[in-house]
């Protein structure tokens, strides 16, 4: 076989193939490729990273960007397949690309065997630099409340390829990173949606072009619903751009009224407009805000972040895309109500002298943490933030949340960049600085920092805005240590 010939799973087996990263994904993707038959050359950056591997190895490759390349130049693998933090302009896909070598993502792998095998069971896909796994848990909450199996998987948790080779799904909720969209070239979604774009990973694809492109990847050949979002121009004129199978709908989702080909809100009610028989002439009521009540700041309705009804508006549109929920509208409303928001995203993680504490760490970007700041009372929110800033611009963060600003704590290694905006766009306002340290450390000065400036009916919240690998081993970690610690302070005892 030449790297000229086209890769199919038929000629996997016996073909040599090239997996780039043995984490979670890295090893399923073995796994898969072992049960094809294909001869795997593993590479990998961390030294032992093969221990983990249960399938035969042909080679072991352990090295940096440069090394993996060199190692993929020198064994000409028929296929490489690419976990998602191989970044687009580092040196293995940079060579790969020059070669002509075929590059696949788990994705790509994943939905070709999902078509080998079981090609009755559809994908629904999301995207977007912020809100992707709250709408892909809402989504797999409402069609589960329609009857199906539907695994939440792919960037969200589980390997996509583990939940194909499992065979017990009806329909996949697949959160898509632009990563993995960016070597995944075949799929063919029921539904897509784009949520949102803002600048993100510019570092790992080059620039903003090139991550929208990637991001717009969602769309290509999806079947009955391009779902965009009618507040991002970005989304629609994906959506417009995209080429998708004759016959798709086009429906935005918008917070407000919706228009024909929408999703939205009338009142307190969540509203289709697009893609109920009698959209024309009026709309369907699907849920009201009553049923996303708990996943606001203290469970109180009015306190519940814009983005959050955004992104259910979203999962309500992709949901209705399938037979299953189209037949059974009121699944939007007991999903909605069922969905559990997955940890370190806007969830209350303690209470005490009318101060209520948030831990939204996965806020790691400027756009996220917005979104979440912005639904918070004026004057009544204790702000922490900071971290690896990704080469993130925070002028226009800082001047839209200033006004609900009572105080802010930074903490980070290298806090130059947010101070300069603080300085710059909320003059005036108090801010704690909380020196490197320790992760634990740093998190217990930061909570004691914000408890002194809360006042009661204040809300303290973590929305780092930054990425936690300066001072913490995970955003995960980051927010744990938060909610320690702000647990011990409001019962009046040392964080653990």
């Amino acid at each position: 076989m030449t790297t000229a010939d086209a890769m199919t799973l038929k000629n996997l087996a016996g073909a040599r193939v090239g997996v780039v990263g043995a984490g979670r994904t890295g090893l399923a993707v073995i796994d898969a490729l072992d049960d094809l038959g294909a001869r795997v050359h593993l590479l990998d950056a961390r030294p032992g990273a093969a221990d983990a591997v249960t399938a035969p190895l042909e080679r072991v490759t352990i090295g940096d960007g440069g090394v993996q390349a060199d190692a993929l130049d020198e064994t000409r693998p028929d296929l490489i397949v690419v976990s998602p933090g191989v970044p687009a302009t580092g040196p293995v896909l940079t060579r790969a690309r020059a070669s002509g070598r075929e590059v696949w993502s788990e994705i790509e792998l994943a939905w070709r065997l999902q078509q080998a095998r079981r090609p009755d069971v559809p994908w629904i896909v999301v995207t977007g630099t912020d809100g992707k796994t709250t709408t892909v848990g809402m989504l797999a909450a409402v069609l589960s409340a329609a009857g199906l199996n539907a695994p939440a998987v792919g960037n969200i948790g589980s390997p996509t390829i583990t939940a194909v080779l499992e065979d017990r799904a009806d329909v996949m909720a697949v959160e898509l990173s632009s990563f993995q969209l960016h070597t995944t070239g075949t799929l063919s979604p029921l539904a897509a949606a784009c949520l949102n774009l803002a600048p993100d990973h510019l570092d790992w694809h080059g620039g903003l072009e090139a991550y929208a492109a990637d991001k717009a990847r969602v769309y290509a050949r999806t079947r009955r619903a391009a779902v965009y979002n009618t507040a991002d121009a970005a989304t629609r004129r994906m959506v417009e751009q995209a080429d998708v199978v004759a016959g798709c709908l086009a429906v935005g989702f918008t917070l407000a009224v919706p228009g024909l080909g929408q999703v939205g809100v009338v009142e307190d009610l969540l509203v289709d407009r697009a893609l109920h028989a009698g959209r024309r002439s009026a709309g369907l009521p699907l849920a009201s805000l009553v049923d996303l009540a708990h996943l606001a700041p203290g469970g109180e309705t009015e306190r519940l972040p814009a983005h959050v009804t955004a992104d259910a508006l979203a999962a309500a549109a992709l949901s209705l895309a399938h037979d299953a929920v189209a037949a059974d509208p009121g699944a939007v409303a007991r999903g909605l109500r069922a969905y559990v928001p997955g940890s370190h995203r806007i969830v209350t993680v303690a209470r005490g002298g009318g101060v209520t504490w948030v831990d939204d760490s996965k806020a790691t970007n400027p756009h996220s943490a917005q979104a979440a700041l912005t639904s918070l009372p004026a004057g009544t929110g204790v702000w922490i933030l900071g971290g690896d800033t990704k080469g993130a611009v925070f002028d226009d963060l800082v001047r839209a949340v200033r006004p609900v600003l009572r105080g802010v704590v930074v903490v980070g290694k290298d806090q130059t960049d947010v101070l300069a905006a603080l300085r710059a766009r909320a003059p005036g306002t108090p801010v704690a600085r909380i020196p490197d340290g320790d992760g634990a450390l740093v998190m217990t000065g930061a909570v004691a920092a914000a408890g002194a400036m809360a006042r009661p009916g204040d809300t303290v919240m973590l929305a780092p805005a930054c990425a936690s690998w300066d001072q913490f081993s995970s955003y995960a970690q980051r927010g744990d240590l938060f909610a320690a610690a702000a647990l011990a302070h409001v019962e009046g005892r040392e964080a653990p």
